[in-house]
C-alpha cells in the first residue's frame, strides 16, 4: 500500500487528535505527516492525515465513523497519479508551463488530453506528445458547444479540469456536471478586477501591485473558493501590457501551485473558501 491521506472535519470537541491516530495505530499504519486547523469563527474542527502501511485498511473510515461525532465527514484517498485535461483558447505561458514540468514528472498527473475552442495551441500539445482537440465555438449556441465540449471530456473522465486560460463562461448546466473538479486561473488579484481587461482596470485604477488567482470553478464568475495567489509590485511607469506581459509569469507559476496542491490533497473547502494544508 502506498501513501494515503485522511481529510476529516467535524464540529470541534475535545480528543479528536487522539482518536483519530488511535485508530490508525490499531492498524498498525505510520503517520507520515499530520496537519489540523480549527476554524475559531465557527469552531469547527479540520485535518489532513497522510499515513502509509502495508496493507489496505479496509476498516480505517469504518472506525472512524464510530469513533468521530456522527456529522464528521471523512474522505480517504491514495496520493498517486491523477488525470487532467487541459483547456486553453490561444494563450500559451500557462499550458506550455503545465505541459513542460508535466514532462519533468513535477505534476503528479497525467495530461490525457489539450481541448481548444482554437487551433494555435495543437503544436505546442503534440510536442510533447499530448492529444490536441479543436472544439470551435463558433456558430454554435452555448450549450451546443458545451455538449461537443463533455463528449470530448468524458472520453477520458479525468480526475480535474484545469482551466489554462481558456477564455469562455461556462453555464450552471456544465460547472454542476464537473463540480468540485474545474480549477481557474484568473489573472488577478481577486476579488478585485472581476470579469474582462483585468490589467486594463488594474492600470486604470494605479494599482501600485498585479497578482493572480486560481479558484474553483463555481456558477459565480469568477467567485469560486480561492485555492493560490500571489503578486507582483508595479508603479506608474507600467502600461497596461507591460502589467499583462509582467502577469503572466504570476500567472503560470500560481496555476501550477494550484494544480500541485490539489492532486495532493491538500484543499479543504468550508463554508465557502479554502483551508490549505501547504
Amino acid at each position: 500500500m502506498g501513501k494515503q491521506v485522511l481529510h476529516i472535519d467535524c464540529p470541534d470537541e475535545k480528543g479528536l487528535v487522539y482518536r483519530i491516530t488511535e485508530v490508525l495505530y490499531n492498524y498498525g499504519l505510520n503517520i507520515v505527516s499530520n496537519q489540523e486547523f480549527v476554524d475559531a469563527t465557527s469552531n469547527h474542527f479540520v485535518m489532513r492525515t497522510a499515513f502509509e502501511g502495508d496493507r489496505t485498511p479496509e476498516g480505517v473510515v469504518r472506525d472512524l465513523n464510530k469513533a468521530l461525532p456522527a456529522d464528521a465527514n471523512i474522505r480517504r484517498a491514495e496520493i498517486g497519479h491523477r488525470s487532467i485535461v487541459v483547456m486553453a483558447t490561444k494563450e500559451a505561458h500557462c499550458l506550455g508551463d503545465l505541459l513542460l514540468r508535466y514532462s519533468y514528472g513535477e505534476i503528479p498527473a497525467d495530461i490525457d488530453a489539450v481541448i481548444s475552442n482554437y487551433g494555435e495551441l495543437e503544436a505546442l500539445s503534440r510536442a510533447f506528445d499530448v492529444p490536441f482537440h479543436q472544439v470551435s465555438h463558433k456558430g454554435l449556441e452555448r450549450r451546443a458547444h458545451e455538449k461537443q465540449l463533455q463528449e470530448v471530456i468524458d472520453r477520458y473522465d479525468p480526475d480535474y479540469i484545469v482551466l489554462a486560460k481558456y477564455m469562455r463562461i461556462f453555464t450552471p448546466e456544465f460547472v454542476n456536471r464537473y463540480r468540485g473538479r474545474i480549477v481557474n486561473i484568473h489573472h488577478s488579484f481577486l476579488p478585485a478586477f472581476i470579469g474582462a481587461n483585468p490589467y486594463r482596470q488594474a492600470f486604470e485604477r494605479g494599482v501600485k501591485i498585479i497578482g493572480a488567482t486560481a479558484h474553483f470553478v463555481t456558477e459565480d464568475l469568477d467567485e469560486g473558493p480561492i485555492i493560490a495567489q500571489d503578486v507582483l509590485p508595479v508603479n506608474h511607469t507600467h502600461t497596461a501590457d507591460q502589467m499583462a506581459n509582467a502577469g503572466r509569469d504570476v500567472e503560470k507559476t500560481v496555476l501550477a501551485k494550484a494544480v500541485k496542491l490539489l492532486l495532493e490533497e491538500r484543499i479543504f473547502i468550508h463554508n465557502g473558501r479554502t483551508i490549505v494544508f501547504e
